[in-house]
């Protein structure tokens, strides 16, 4: 099974941005976690970042054509307000699953709705890191 790993903007800054919010390991850490759960799991993985609301869209429309049998993603900030992320998402045949470190719910209003979950079969926020792991163990069963 072959899992692709979207993060979005800002994701890159983990362990430097918002400490209180989002603790102090950084993002080297994060994708370590995910590629040694996935060897755990038997699972490929391949984890990408970019700031760049296209570049994310560019990847999730490769995902269709290249044997991605799942998407965790963390559009970051994109979540609010992106519907081209959304229709990108809601365009491919793959399952999905979006994550949040935090729990957006709790944070500032504008964070509390997610323009683009519609799209996915569930949100998983608030779990930390561990969330990028409760997702890709939910895709494992759905697949």
């Amino acid at each position: 099974m072959k899992i692709l790993v979207i993060n979005g903007p800002n994701l890159n800054f983990l362990g430097i941005r918002e400490k209180a919010i989002y603790g102090d390991r950084d993002y080297e850490s994060l994708i370590k976690l995910i590629k040694d759960k996935a060897v755990e799991m038997g699972v490929e993985v391949e984890c990408f970042q970019s700031n760049h609301e296209g570049a994310i869209i560019d990847r999730i429309q490769e995902a269709y054509f290249d044997g991605t049998e799942g998407i965790v993603i963390n559009p970051g900030a994109y979540s609010h307000y992106s519907y081209a992320i959304y229709d990108a998402l809601n365009s491919v045949l793959i399952p999905k699953i979006e994550v949040h470190i935090s729990d957006i719910a709790s944070r500032d209003e504008f964070r509390h709705k997610s323009v683009t979950a519609p799209a996915c079969l569930m949100v998983i926020k608030g779990e930390g890191f561990d969330g990028y792991i409760h997702a890709m163990a939910e895709l494992c069963k759905k697949i």
